[in-house]
């Protein structure tokens, strides 16, 4: 019978306010194991973890944590890590003009009397690399390689201070299909050669039940139970019932009383260059149209060029030597600027929420009505009670949880920050809608509650396109989808003739021809 390497018992954790974000939580890890944490968001698994790892300190907790046995007491994450627990947090914590030699063992150098041996650490570094299959350079800076080659160094890092057990809080958030497919295997790999134990949060319950050995449930800050592979039910379903606390037996809601409408925003011939490689098409020839009260998918794999061509109609916010029509309501309009996206009823909800979304340092009010406070001011002077009206009037409507409308978009969850994104946009009443990744990194009933939203924005005539790289969610909510490869639209297909086999066919067409030629 496997041994248990850890127990965290009755852990109870309260931020300022008095908010209880774990309540009498406990879990158990077994050695040699992969070990899921899965729950909705905001329901504390993080914060277990940052508990486990001390990034929240002994004494700023109650509980008890076991580790081989012995009560550990971590005041720092050096504490941790002088025990083998090592955590990767879903935003990687790498320099990124540092080479990828440097990132592996920074602050953990080989070094003598302090002076670092540089030959030692490329030696080592490279073994590393080997055993997490990252075969680039180790002199390469690591912002010259792709997320999923990030998410390999910060594995190679942890194995550098000789991990035993691994956290890993949505590591393949970011990755497409083939590098969390790499991802996976490699963790296995680990458990059954090295004998590491992981512990993983993850809202992609099928990569959950592809890869665990036992899954611990949390809801509201609460123990629900622990599945295990051997003996319990195993299923997507199951899991969902204990996240929400009811079964979900439709993830996609039915759209009603929508009607499609007359072409709303139309793009013709639009071509984008790189703004940092010379000549470098990015966007090619791409022609696109949306109706009121329709909602069309944008599918297609990373790389293919969807954000890129997004951002550039929303003001020309990326790309260079960009050329094209836009046609707003039978209308060619002139869009050079992110004010003139707004002003013409364009809005953009951007994939990368923390970078380019929200005002982390600002509460969940600012972020509210940002872009809309010509709508609440007189003669330039903002009505506060009117803006904390509407900003309480859509943490409500949305179902945000979070203490206030006072409270910092920095402290929410990610579900629940993607909702503030939704409602600064949905206030600003814009005609036409693109949704960028919506539900990246949110759990399942968030993501329900989403989709509700799009349906409700479709209903009353907007017209909503949304890139998305779940294949499944594509299909689950549009009307319509345009297929993207390297730049160009390759496929439209109707609801009807759409499928994941029909879309990659798409795909797939196009590179043979390209291959062809």
């Amino acid at each position: 019978m496997p041994n248990i390497l850890l127990e965290m018992q009755d852990i109870v954790k309260e931020f300022a306010g008095g908010v209880r974000a774990l309540d009498q939580v406990n879990i158990q890890v077994k050695e040699k194991s992969i070990h899921a944490l899965v729950g909705e968001n905001g329901a504390g698994k993080s914060t277990l973890m940052n508990v486990l790892s001390g990034v929240y300190p002994y004494g700023t907790y109650k509980g008890m944590i076991r580790y081989h046995g012995e009560e550990c007491k971590f005041k720092t994450i050096r504490n941790s890590e002088d025990k083998g627990i090592v955590i990767i947090h879903q935003e990687l914590a790498l320099i990124p003009y540092l080479s990828i030699m440097e990132n592996i063992f920074l602050g953990n150098e080989c070094q003598s009397k302090g002076v670092v041996n540089w030959g030692k650490c490329r030696f080592e570094a490279m073994k590393l690399m080997e055993t997490v299959g990252l075969h680039d350079l180790p002199d390469t800076p690591v912002n010259k390689i792709g997320v999923g080659k990030q998410q390999l160094v910060e594995i190679a890092k942890a194995l550098s201070k000789d991990v035993k057990l691994l956290i890993l809080d949505e590591p393949t958030a970011a990755l497409n299909d083939e590098e969390s497919e790499k991802l996976l295997e490699l963790l296995l790999m680990l458990r059954e050669k090295w004998g590491m134990t992981a512990i993983m949060i993850s809202h992609k319950l099928n990569e959950i039940t592809k890869v665990a050995d036992e899954i611990t449930i949390i809801r509201d800050g609460k123990t629900i139970e622990t599945l295990n592979k051997n003996t319990d039910e195993f299923s997507e379903d199951r899991i969902i019932k204990g996240m929400v606390g009811r079964e979900i037996t439709n993830r996609y809601p039915q759209r009603t009383d929508c009607k499609i409408g007359d072409v709303c925003l139309e793009i013709k011939n639009w071509n984008v260059y790189s703004p940092d490689i010379a000549n470098k098409v990015i966007v090619n020839n791409v022609n696109l149209n949306v109706r009121r009260g329709e909602v069309v998918g944008i599918a297609g794999l990373m790389g293919a060029g969807r954000t890129e061509l997004a951002m550039s109609i929303f003001g020309r916010a990326y790309g260079a030597h960009i050329s094209g029509e836009i046609i707003k309501d039978g209308k060619t309009v002139k869009i050079t600027t992110v004010s003139d996206a707004i002003k013409n009823g364009i809005a953009y909800v951007t994939e990368d929420r923390k970078g380019q979304g929200l005002i982390l340092i600002d509460d969940i009010r600012v972020n509210t009505t940002l872009p809309s406070l010509k709508k609440l001011s007189l003669r330039g002077v903002v009505n506060a009670q009117k803006e904390i009206k509407v900003a309480e009037s859509y943490l409500e409507r949305l179902h945000i949880k979070a203490q206030g409308i006072h409270q910092f978009t920095k402290n929410l969850s990610g579900g629940n920050q993607q909702k503030v994104m939704l409602a600064r946009w949905i206030y600003a009443d814009p005609d036409v809608l693109i949704l960028d990744e919506p539900t990246r990194g949110i759990d399942v009933g968030a993501k329900y509650e989403i989709y509700c939203v799009i349906n409700e924005l479709a209903r009353l005539g907007k017209s909503v396109i949304v890139i998305s790289s779940e294949l499944p969610e594509v299909l689950g909510i549009s009307d319509r989808i345009y297929v993207m490869n390297e730049g160009c639209f390759v496929g439209e297909l109707s609801q009807a003739e759409a499928s994941q086999e029909s879309v990659m066919q798409c795909i797939m067409r196009c590179n043979k021809n390209k291959q062809v030629v």
